[in-house]
């Protein structure tokens, strides 16, 4: 049986599969990322090439969340809270091998300012000049990737966006529903805490319009 075919089961004990499935690892992915794409009665799942080296039981959590989301249910097994639990650490075992010194600075004064300079530094780049996507944090590379708009704007609109990502590796996400929840209420309340955080805001929206005319911005991360 495969790992597919094994979590479906441990999800819909009573259903015969109405699918055809297939599994295949890629190395296109960024680590430990993964999709499900459906096709008609074909359900195609792609996981990231580092999967492999993982025990079958948080794969088989893995699947699982990706069938509930592709299913809109609301069930949730131990698989899946062990792959949830793998994810939230994963941060641990990656190599830090990206930084740039204006983003390390920024890491490092937000850092002071506003977690007690507890928080492990991970690994720091620029992206690309997005005013769609301001900033990211990536679980499985444990990566705070930073849009070049900011890069000549003064510190505190920097220090704004690196805040939010490292609310991101501080909070994760809470698995809820069968949904996971990226900003939770403590999340918000914390990021309220910025300095300025509502002018803040406004001046990102100003920003934003330099590149791209007439458009809104809300912050989508």
């Amino acid at each position: 049986m495969s790992i597919v075919e094994e979590a479906f089961q441990q999800l819909y004990r009573n259903n015969e599969t109405k699918y055809n499935f297939s599994l295949k690892y890629s190395r296109k992915f960024k680590p430990y990322n993964a999709n499900v794409k459906r096709y008609g009665s074909n359900l195609v799942f792609s996981l990231s090439k580092e999967w492999k080296k993982i025990s079958k039981e948080i794969q088989i959590g893995l699947v699982q969340e990706l069938l509930v989301k592709t299913f809109n249910d609301k069930k949730q097994t131990i698989n899946m809270e062990l792959y949830n639990l793998f994810i939230k650490n994963i941060h641990l075992a990656v190599p830090k091998t990206k930084t740039d010194e204006v983003l390390e600075a920024s890491f490092e004064r937000v850092n002071e300012a506003y977690f007690n300079g507890m928080l492990e530094k991970p690994n720091l780049q620029w992206g690309n000049a997005s005013t769609s996507k301001l900033g990211s944090y990536e679980y499985g590379s444990d990566t705070i990737t930073i849009s070049t708009i900011f890069k000549n704007e003064r510190r505190e609109l920097l220090d704004y966006v690196i805040h939010h990502e490292m609310l991101h590796k501080k909070f994760k996400f809470q698995s809820k529903n069968g949904r996971n929840v990226h900003h939770s209420n403590e999340f918000r309340r914390m990021e309220a805490k910025f300095e300025n955080h509502d002018l803040m805001e406004k001046d990102i929206s100003k920003l934003a319009r330099k590149y791209r005319f007439g458009s809104k911005l809300f912050l989508n991360f």
